[in-house]
């Protein structure tokens, strides 16, 4: 089976989806859900990833994220593969947890943020687990109205600022705009080609980001995500080794291998150094 194409690039939004193998449930707590959402922090932090919303479902989840440096793929290996084995440490069982690669719809964000801001959150009652999207919990929608605490990664404001530029105003809308949502088709009538999501300047836009010698089967991350800061610039700044290798590690732009070619160190070193860093920042 032909893989789907993945174009990255930095500043994209994507409706990210990721469903449970077997179309098994992927949470089977709500303390899965915390773990899950404590993992999907540590990814927003690690990658500068900007979330406008999500929901947990029961066998899948759905995102609306941003990734300024263009790093799509990074962040979601780390947060499915590092949930797939907290999630299997606690119900001690082995193998996958979710099916296959992610499924990331690229955005056009001008156009469309507001509306899958409310389809995502809308998901619940469409499924009708619920009657309101206030009665689910695990989902951006208190978060957005302020009747829960927000985290540092979610980013309500832009959303509530496409309603009214006054910020009351607009919490006091965002109900009644996610209420009138059931009666609107959802926005997937007008993807493109499977992965676009925007208009038809948006997808030629996107399409000029795909090199033509490239395989659409596999288009290399590099491509997309120009390094932003070297390793070396980044060992200009640290005041040691240890710390430039966790500095350039926690950017997202470099993989252990790069950062071990640089120093000259075997990448399972590097790793050790990356774990050692956490766990005395834990115990601080």
């Amino acid at each position: 089976m032909v893989r789907a194409l993945r174009v990255e690039y930095p500043g994209a939004l994507y409706h990210i989806t990721s469903r449970g193998n077997k179309q098994e449930n992927i949470y089977l707590s709500e303390e899965d859900r915390l773990i899950f959402l404590e993992i999907f922090s540590q990814v927003c932090n690690r990658c500068n990833w900007l979330c406008y919303a999500y929901c947990l479902m029961s066998n899948h989840y759905h995102l609306l994220v941003e990734t300024p440096l263009g790093n799509v793929s990074k962040g979601m290996q780390l947060l499915n593969g590092i949930y797939t084995q907290k999630f299997n440490q606690v119900h001690k069982r082995v193998g996958h947890i979710f099916q296959g690669r992610f499924k990331a719809i690229l955005v056009e964000k001008d156009n469309y943020l507001l509306e899958l801001s409310r389809y995502i959150v809308l998901n619940p009652v469409r499924a009708r687990m619920v009657e309101a999207a206030g009665d689910w919990v695990w989902s951006s929608y208190h978060s957005t109205i302020n009747q829960q605490i927000k985290p540092s990664w979610l980013c309500t404001d832009v959303v509530l600022s496409l309603l009214s530029k006054n910020l009351l105003l607009a919490i006091k809308e965002y109900p009644l705009f996610i209420q009138e949502g059931m009666g609107v088709n959802v926005p997937w009538d007008n993807l493109r080609n499977q992965i676009y999501l925007g208009s038809d300047k948006f997808v030629a836009q996107m399409q000029q980001k795909i090199s033509p010698e490239k395989k659409l089967t596999y288009i290399p991350q590099p491509h997309y995500m120009p390094i932003k800061c070297s390793i070396k610039e980044y060992d200009k700044k640290s005041f040691h080794r240890d710390e430039c290798i966790r500095l350039a590690y926690a950017s997202g732009q470099f993989s252990l291998a790069e950062i071990g070619e640089y120093f000259g160190l075997h990448y399972s070193w590097v790793s050790r150094i990356v774990k050692n860093g956490k766990k005395a920042k834990s115990k601080a």
